[in-house]
């Protein structure tokens, strides 16, 4: 089975990335999407994460405040550390038990969708790693198109990611995705192709 691992800085096209290689016959696991699961009051995280921020523990409703912990991550590099170690092994062990599950479906390529995949050291074990990519400006037109997002939002997500060209430079493959949907898709066909 080929492990490849997909990335891509905030607004590089990424979701859209994952989807098409999902039309291709791909398996995908989303590493935001088990976060999100390891925050449920049942997930795996949600004790630790109440204890250890409990100004994002809503204790009434019995929920992570989200933004609250997003806010407190994203003005104190030690706070997002700490969230990290509580985090990364649980998504780990879910792309773990992914692959194994699907080994069992005798599934010949899987996805591991990990936005911070460089910069966790996560590309060690993939098989081979994918990075979108995209002019600036178009990076800038479609994160600051979505709810909520200002420019210094956006900049400040920037700061915490590593820079695109560092990406490019280290990924096997690299899509861009500034040149419209067939563009992309005829990328990614060719690298399934390839691989397979």
């Amino acid at each position: 089975m080929i492990v490849l691992g997909l990335t891509g800085s905030i607004g590089m096209g990424k979701s859209t990335a994952a989807n098409m290689l999902e039309h291709l016959g791909c398996a995908i696991h989303d590493s935001d999407k088990a976060v999100h699961k390891a925050l449920l009051p049942n997930g795996q995280a949600f004790e630790k994460v109440a204890v250890t921020f409990p100004d994002a523990w809503d204790k009434k409703k019995r929920i992570i405040k989200k933004k609250v912990l997003a806010d407190i991550i994203f003005n104190d590099a030690g706070e997002k550390i700490e969230l990290e170690k509580i985090l990364h092994p649980i998504v780990q062990q879910s792309q773990q038990d992914f692959i194994q599950n699907q080994i069992r479906l005798d599934r010949d390529i899987v996805v591991l969708d990990i936005p911070l995949l460089f910069e966790t050291g996560a590309e060690k074990r993939m098989d081979y790693t994918v990075c979108v990519s995209a002019p600036y400006h178009i990076q800038r037109r479609r994160v600051l198109s979505r709810p909520g997002m200002s420019e210094d939002k956006f900049h400040s997500i920037l700061e915490t990611q590593m820079p695109d060209h560092e990406k490019v430079q280290r990924a096997d493959f690299v899509v861009k995705t500034g040149m419209g949907m067939a563009h992309s898709y005829r990328q990614l066909a060719n690298i399934v192709r390839e691989v397979r």
